[in-house]
């Protein structure tokens, strides 16, 4: 019986040593979550976001920002959000992502997960000042392609907003404010089946240094 133990004992460890038959592995805690920044952003505006969700219990290793052309198309913005994805999967062993986006970072994530198809994908969407419907504040800079699609009725903003705006199984949430400034009508933000979040009073680029509501997002996405 001993020597048959001490064999079984040596097959599972050379199993586990070439990794046959075992399962990949996935770190424990909360899925890894996917910051996408609006027009003109970049990495560093999720600085505060990442101190506070690290403080909620994540560990850097889970937190990852999504950098896009702010001056492209956002067809293609989405495309390469699809194509991180798939990275930040791989990389971490989860089956799923949070993603959290800002600004014109709402229009990249609503066509990823709506035409895309990349719902099955992403557990919780927090969409923060989002230009989900788009905002007219765009004209002041039609000569880029994004802006266009930014603006209200355009073809982009209609492909999203058509139908489920909130398609799948993924928990969606907003975070909108009168204060906005920038989203133009601030309600734009808010997506038809998500839980809006209104806010008294925020400032467009304030939202990415307010404990407050980065803290609430955590707790959401952590749910």
């Amino acid at each position: 019986m001993r020597k048959a133990l001490g064999s079984l004992v040596a097959l599972l460890a050379a199993l586990a040593a070439f990794g046959v038959g075992l399962a990949p592995a996935q770190a424990a805690g909360p899925r890894p979550v996917v910051f996408v920044h609006g027009y003109t952003g970049n990495a560093s505006n999720w600085v505060t976001a990442m101190s506070v969700f690290r403080a909620a219990g994540y560990s850097s290793d889970q937190l990852f920002a999504y950098e896009y052309n702010s001056y492209g198309d956002n067809k293609q913005n989405a495309a390469g959000l699809a194509s991180y994805v798939n990275q930040v999967k791989s990389r971490t062993g989860a089956s799923q992502v949070d993603i959290v986006n800002h600004s014109m970072g709402g229009l990249v994530s609503q066509y990823y997960l709506k035409v895309l198809n990349g719902n099955p994908n992403v557990a919780h969407l927090a969409s923060i000042a989002g230009a989900n419907h788009g905002t007219t504040y765009a004209t002041a800079c039609t000569v880029f392609e994004t802006c266009r699609q930014m603006l209200p009725g355009s073809t982009f903003v209609q492909q999203i907003s058509a139908g489920d705006e909130t398609p799948g199984s993924t928990q969606y949430a907003t975070w909108y404010s009168p204060c906005d400034g920038i989203i133009i009508p601030y309600t734009s933000t808010r997506l038809d089946g998500a839980n809006n979040h209104y806010v008294a009073c925020q400032t467009h680029l304030g939202y990415l240094a307010d404990a407050v509501v980065l803290g609430a997002i955590a707790q959401f996405t952590k749910s």
